[in-house]
């Protein structure tokens, strides 16, 4: 039988074509057998029974195809949340947390507040603003039943309360309901493009990824609907690709926004468009 430090060894080995093969190898291996980075090196002789020695070393095959590690552990950190994670939805990214501290930022002055999160996925954003304040009143939709269903069990995990869930397409459901604030990390890729055969979103959910030839058929549903759901000076936040912050703030501009930005990830690159109605 073999110890948790050889496992972790053969594991990088395994993973050589990985930038991460030794964090994933841990991760992995304290995933499978319940316990912490820390613990694999306090113990490094302990020897897993069988059982998990052979689920460890099936989750190592399956990060060698590519398969993301968000998806084999089931759970992803995201803003000061950890969230559980599954194919049905994206998988949460750091640069998406500059749409949650734009969106912020706009709202600063109100303790009470209505906002929306337009296709919430794993519940991300809206889960991260209600859990920064709990006296907003927060709607998150999103098409897929998959997805809200994995989102309602994250709010229940973290005990947020404030952030209610609703089947739908974009704005369907609020025929009546103004927002002060609407955001959105919609689909934003466009179809054919090369990255879809790359890394983790080979695994991802398409409907979540592809909008349309320029990948902007989803935001430009977004822009035209929302003004109409939003209050007198309300704001309009949307994620997007790193090439499309021109033809984003020109879609806004169409539709009569004002106060118009766009703002940079840690990257550098252009990712949230905002504007006023």
């Amino acid at each position: 039988m073999t110890t948790l430090k050889q496992l972790i060894t053969d594991g990088e080995k395994a993973l050589n074509d990985s930038d991460s093969a030794r964090l994933d190898a841990e991760l992995l291996l304290a995933h499978v057998i319940r316990q912490t980075r820390t613990w694999l090196y306090t113990w490094p002789e302990h020897i897993p029974v069988a059982s998990e020695q052979n689920h460890y070393l099936e989750l190592i095959r399956r990060r060698q195809s590519g398969e993301p590690i968000a998806y084999l552990l089931g759970r992803q950190a995201f803003w000061k949340l950890d969230l559980i994670i599954t194919p049905d939805v994206l998988i949460p990214r750091p640069e998406t947390e500059l749409l949650v501290e734009t969106t912020l930022e706009k709202l600063a002055e109100l303790k009470q507040a209505r906002v929306l999160d337009l296709g919430t996925g794993s519940g991300a954003i809206a889960l991260a603003l209600a859990s920064e304040e709990t006296g907003w009143d927060i709607s998150a939709s999103d098409v897929s039943t998959g997805a809200l269903d994995l989102a309602r069990k994250n709010a229940d995990m973290l005990e947020i309360g404030n952030v209610s869930f609703h089947a739908g397409d974009w704005l369907a459901p609020f025929p009546d309901i103004r927002f002060h604030a609407i955001v959105s990390n919609p689909p934003y890729i466009e179809a054919g493009d090369a990255h879809l055969e790359l890394g983790d979103v080979r695994f991802e959910p398409e409907h979540a990824l592809i909008s349309g030839a320029e990948g902007l058929a989803d935001i430009r549903t977004i822009v035209e609907q929302s003004p109409r759901h939003l209050e007198n000076k309300g704001w309009l936040l949307l994620e997007h690709g790193f090439t499309q912050g021109e033809a984003v703030r020109k879609i806004f501009e169409d539709k009569g926004f004002s106060e118009i930005e766009t703002y940079r990830d840690l990257a550098g690159h252009e990712r949230v468009t905002t504007g006023q109605k």
